[in-house]
Parts: structure tokens; C-alpha cells; sequence
């Protein structure tokens, strides 16, 4: 049995003890609720989907692009965290997903990881070169400048085997992957790459067959798919083209003639559209135009390899403007044909 002086006795160094034990508790939790916050809390707001790190950008440049954005709800501990974790040493260009929720950790060390998400870049039926640099610089961080002197540079050129015309049959129309940073010369490695994916044997030993190149196939194909509304006409159409080029005759396609003019508004190739000294008028001009008049989509280079055997050489929109075309193997059948389609562009009023 314990004294009641010692049970006295004891009472100062109990409190004492649970007062210590109290401020410890209040101390780590302060820096434990600190820690949580700074590290793990959620902070980003969920006002943007990415987060553009340029390269070149300085932490201080991501600092300004997320105030300027509004990705954070509090800067003030990124920046705690970012100081700690040393993001100034490793921080990589990308565009990086963001998502509500998200902590400043987790942020930070994807943008030390460079863990980007990939940009899915979708492309077919690009009219010129321009537009396609144009289309690449509003996806990639490249400005189309960029592309553009490398499409015209003759040491890439002549890296991959084509000329300043032709360069464009290169790109093949898809969907791909690829890292918003890339670099130009990057990109045209990979669309090489994927070009001689595409190119395979078979497709090599279908255009020899038809004594033409790669390169001329998609050129050939280029105009079958400006000519073309629907896929099922394109073998059809590329039958007849190939016959006038056997037989060497003008290909007298009108797309030609309105990439030539540089004026795509065009409804009606009238004659004097016809006298545009361009090599690219095959009114004008025999055989195959230098390069391609678009960026032809698969669907029309294969109709070019597997075009059907027929014996047209004459193609006439149809009157009924369905998109359809009438074919003729004589040009008697064709004057008829063209004839009707004249007459109801007339009645539509359409003189150009």
C-alpha cells in the first residue's frame, strides 16, 4: 500500500510528463498537418487539362505558367515542395496531364520524370505543305517555321531520297503518337520511319507492276482522292488515269488545274483557268505533275495498287451533283456526258 505522501508526490510529475507529451503532440502535428500539406494535399484546381513545359522554360517560367493558368490553389506550397525536391535540377519539357485532386508530390515528380502524355496527331487530306506545318505547329511545340525550313532543306532531302516537290508523299495519313516536345528532325525521322513501315514488299512489288514508283503512286493517288467523294469510285477512277498514261494522254484532270491556280474556291474549270503555265496543269503538261496536289489518304494509294481493270479514259461529274461520276470510254460518250453536266451547272447559275 502506497503512502499517501507518495500518491501526492507523483501528481506534479504526471502533469508534467502529459504537458511534454501534449506539446510534442500539438508540435508534430502542426509540422505533420505542414508535411501533409505541402507534400500530399491536393492542389490542383482542375481549371486546365495540360501543363506546357517549353524547353528551355526555368522554374520560375512554370511558376508564371501555372499562376497564369490557375493549375494550383496554393502556389505557396508547390513552391515549398519544388525547393525541396530539387525540381530546378531535373525539371523536363513536356506537355503533362493535370487533374484535380492531383498533389504537389506527384506533379513534381512527373515533371522530373518527363512522364508526358503523348499527343495524338491525325492527319489526311492536308491540301499543301503549309497547311500541314501549320496543323503540326498548333499540336507539337515546334512553330511551323520550323517545319517548314526542314521540308525545303535539301540535306533532308536528299537524306530520305526525295526532292523539294515530292517531300510531301513522305507523310503517310494516320493517327500517331508522339511527344509534344519533339523536335522536327525527330518528327521527320519517325514519318520515315513509318513510311518504310507502309512501304512494304508487297505494296513495292503492286506499284512496280504498274511501272510506277512510290512516290508516283501517291502522287497519281493524290489526284483520285481530290477527284473522289466516295472510296468505292477511287480504283475506278485510278483505272482510267493509269490508262491515259499508258497510252500517253494528257491526264486533263481538273484538281490539278485548281491546285495549279491556287484557287480552291473554284466550282467550274473554265478555259481560261486552263492556260496556267504550271507543271502542275496536266492540260498542259503530259505525264504525272511533280508532286502530289494533297496529302493522299491510304484508302486512295491502295485503290491506285489495286486499281480496276477497265477501259476508261473519260470522267465527267455526274448532273445530279451526288458526287458520282459518269465514265466513257469514247469521247463521244464523254461529250454527252459532259454536255449534261454542263447544262446543269447553268441552270444552277455556276460559271466559275
Amino acid at each position: 500500500m502506497i503512502p499517501n505522501e507518495e500518491k501526492k508526490g507523483l501528481k506534479p510529475v504526471t502533469k508534467a510528463i502529459l504537458a511534454i507529451l501534449l506539446v510534442v503532440l500539438v508540435i508534430g502535428g502542426y509540422y505533420g498537418l505542414k508535411f501533409y500539406k505541402v507534400y500530399f494535399a491536393p492542389n490542383i484546381t482542375g481549371n486546365e487539362k495540360y501543363l506546357y513545359v517549353r524547353t528551355g522554360y526555368t522554374l520560375d517560367d512554370v511558376f508564371k505558367e501555372l499562376k497564369h493558368k490557375d493549375i494550383l490553389t496554393d502556389v505557396g506550397s508547390f513552391s515549398q515542395a519544388a525547393a525541396k525536391m530539387e525540381l530546378a535540377r531535373s525539371l523536363k519539357p513536356g506537355r503533362y496531364k493535370v487533374s484535380k485532386g492531383m498533389n504537389n508530390r506527384s506533379l513534381i515528380n512527373m515533371l522530373k520524370a518527363g512522364n508526358q502524355d503523348p499527343v495524338k496527331l491525325k492527319f489526311q487530306n492536308i491540301r499543301k505543305k503549309e497547311n500541314f506545318a501549320g496543323y503540326l505547329s498548333r499540336n507539337l511545340e515546334p512553330d511551323s517555321l520550323a517545319f517548314i525550313s526542314l521540308l525545303d532543306s535539301a540535306s533532308l532531302i536528299e537524306k530520305y531520297g526525295f526532292n523539294k516537290d515530292n517531300i510531301y508523299t513522305l507523310f503517310i495519313p494516320n493517327t500517331y503518337e508522339m511527344y509534344w516536345n519533339i523536335t522536327p528532325a525527330e518528327f521527320f525521322d519517325k514519318m520515315h520511319a513509318e513510311y518504310d513501315k507502309f512501304w512494304n514488299a508487297e505494296r513495292k512489288q503492286k506499284a512496280a507492276a504498274l511501272n510506277l514508283s512510290p512516290v508516283q503512286v501517291a502522287i497519281l493517288a493524290s489526284i483520285v482522292d481530290s477527284e473522289a467523294l466516295y472510296d468505292k469510285e477511287m480504283p475506278i477512277i485510278a483505272g482510267l488515269y493509269l490508262n491515259r498514261l499508258n497510252k500517253g494522254i494528257l491526264l486533263q484532270a481538273d484538281p490539278t488545274v485548281i491546285y495549279a491556280n491556287d484557287d480552291f474556291t473554284v466550282k467550274r474549270v473554265t478555259n481560261a483557268l486552263l492556260q496556267v503555265q504550271s507543271r502542275y496543269n496536266t492540260y498542259k503538261y503530259a505525264g504525272l505533275p511533280p508532286g502530289p496536289i494533297m496529302m493522299p489518304s491510304i484508302n486512295a494509294i491502295d485503290a491506285v495498287l489495286n486499281r480496276d481493270q477497265n477501259n476508261y479514259i473519260y470522267m465527267c461529274a455526274k448532273e445530279d451533283f451526288s458526287g458520282y461520276h459518269n465514265f466513257a470510254v469514247t469521247v463521244q460518250e464523254h461529250e454527252k456526258n459532259a454536255k449534261k453536266y454542263r447544262d446543269a451547272l447553268n441552270k444552277r447559275n455556276i460559271y466559275k
